[in-house]
């Protein structure tokens, strides 16, 4: 076998292995906070940044980032097919980690002065959730710390929570219950990590 032969398989065969950016993949054990922690340390150090300066909890962030993009930082809404083959666009305009749609991203980087937050950074991500949660709070008497209540804000937008959408949604608010429980589990989790 010749020399560039042999250094082309071996270049794709490390390639092949390289795996990519941490940022655009979710981490091992999604069921498991210390786990999530250990693997990614960057996320606890965003997780705590927001949780000091907004007063959301770790384990509310981490079930809603569970929830919205499986930790996956370039995640995206599925496309739309017309007859089920051509493509329309996306469902929506939710990007990142924590899905943000673009006008309440566009929102927070205005209210916050942040040009530069990018959705698929995690600290930045963080932060949004950290932003929002304490306006649904300070708006409508959400607690911070009520993973539930503040997924259906979350998700329904504040003036659809206000207006109860999510009760014609048993889908959601089924979901928003799995997040509560998320965040529950999450929190013990926490707790006992080392």
């Amino acid at each position: 076998m010749s020399r560039f032969l042999r250094a082309a398989v071996l270049l794709m065969f490390l390639a092949s292995c390289g795996g990519g950016s941490s940022k655009y993949s979710a981490p091992r054990e999604l069921d498991d906070a210390c786990s999530i922690i250990r693997e990614r340390p960057q996320y606890y150090n965003a997780l705590l940044a927001t949780e000091r300066r907004w007063g959301v909890p770790v384990s509310v962030q981490m079930a809603t980032i569970y929830q919205e993009s499986k930790f996956i930082g370039n995640a995206r809404t599925p496309h739309r097919f017309v007859l089920g083959i051509i493509p329309m666009g996306r469902q929506s305009s939710a990007y990142g980690y924590s899905q943000a749609l673009d006008g309440t991203w566009e929102e927070y980087q205005e209210d916050q002065r942040n040009w530069r937050a990018r959705r698929d950074r995690i600290d930045d991500a963080t932060d949004f959730m950290g932003w929002y949660m304490y306006e649904t709070e300070e708006r409508i008497g959400v607690s911070r710390a009520d993973a539930e209540s503040q997924y259906l804000a979350y998700h329904e937008g504040r003036t659809g929570y206000m207006r109860k959408s999510y009760e014609g949604k048993p889908w959601l608010v089924e979901v928003a219950r799995k997040v509560g429980e998320r965040s529950q589990i999450y929190a013990v989790q926490l707790s006992n990590c080392r």
